[in-house]
């Protein structure tokens, strides 16, 4: 028998919608981004880790929500920023 190995922090996710439809710190600084992800526990939107700016990391961090959602057409992952992991 296998054992999976379920990441605690999935119990972090909430049902949210997002509160933008760009990285909301981006927007308010006036910095470009390359892609979205959305915060699963507040529904924050944050720039990714090839933006310059990093947003939804910072986010994950500062504010000990850590699982993200690709807001990407078709890409339906989530990412564990504690684990650096999909979950």
């Amino acid at each position: 028998m296998t054992s999976v190995n379920i990441d605690p922090h999935v119990a972090a996710i909430r049902q949210v919608r997002p509160r933008t439809n760009g990285c909301e710190d981006c927007l308010r600084l006036g910095t470009p981004w390359v892609h979205l992800r959305l915060c699963l526990t507040c529904g924050h939107v944050g720039c990714c880790d090839s933006s310059p700016m990093r947003h939804a990391r910072a986010h994950a961090h500062t504010m000990d929500h850590p699982i993200v959602q690709s807001m990407e057409t078709g890409e339906k992952w989530r990412w564990c920023y504690v684990h650096e992991n999909y979950v």
